[in-house]
């Protein structure tokens, strides 16, 4: 499928070839790809974490016996092209855009006492 969810070919999959597990209609841009195998972010293990350049965020995408059972999209708010995702030796995920400012950022858990990213103290 075209970005605009028009078919760019009417082709069936060539014998030999699995179908995809998951799509997005219209498209997302997807871009980087990583599974997750870090200790930082337990419920996140075996997880994989696509970038979206179009859409502007981060999707994680949980499958188990070949079916999608979770998805969910992270980092809308930073309205930034996600070129790249890759897990460090650290745990952490890192993240690559492609603005014109672009960035590397570094995904780590909230510290221990924050709701929402934010210190319950009143501090950030």
């Amino acid at each position: 499928m075209d970005y605009s969810g028009e078919l760019v070919s009417t082709k069936q999959t060539a014998k030999g070839i699995e179908p995809p597990i998951t799509v997005w209609v219209p498209s997302v841009a997807p871009s980087g790809f990583a599974l997750y195998l870090g200790h930082a972010f337990p419920a996140w293990s075996g997880d994989f974490f696509v970038g979206a350049l179009k859409e502007r965020s981060l999707h994680r995408v949980r499958i188990r016996d070949g079916e999608v059972v979770l998805q969910e999209t992270l980092l809308r708010e930073l309205k930034a092209r996600i070129r790249d995702v890759r897990g460090g030796p650290d745990g952490l995920l890192y993240l690559l855009t492609d603005d014109a400012d672009g960035a590397l950022l570094r995904l780590r858990p909230a510290p221990t006492g924050t709701l929402a990213g934010r210190s319950t103290a009143g501090t950030s």
